[in-house]
């Protein structure tokens, strides 16, 4: 079953908290911050998936690897970001194009 919003935004917040205090993203303290149950961040998909992102960012923020990974995805991104605006003006000159012509 899903999280609510409520519970991923406490969630966050408390590894965010977690992270800017520079201890250690853990289940068990994040439960405690949530008051959201261990058995409940683990089986729960979408809450484990953003304590564990927390958990990676924490290991691999400072390590070569970890830019190098984090970097490669930010290009990703971007190269995605940069297609859909190229499709998006594609279909913008189309449509001005058209709007331009008169009725046949």
């Amino acid at each position: 079953m899903p999280a609510d919003h409520h519970e991923q935004a406490r969630v966050e917040a408390a590894c965010a908290e977690l992270a800017a205090a520079g201890q250690p993203v853990t289940f068990a303290e994040v439960a405690v911050r949530t008051r959201i149950s261990r058995t409940t961040l683990y089986r729960r998909a979408d809450l484990r998936a953003v304590v564990d992102e927390h958990r990676a960012r924490g290991h691999d923020a400072t390590t070569l690897t970890g830019l190098t990974v984090q970097i490669d995805q930010l290009r990703r991104s971007l190269e995605a970001v940069a297609a859909n605006v190229r499709r998006h003006e594609e279909t913008i000159r189309r449509l001005e194009r058209t709007r331009r012509e008169p009725s046949q």
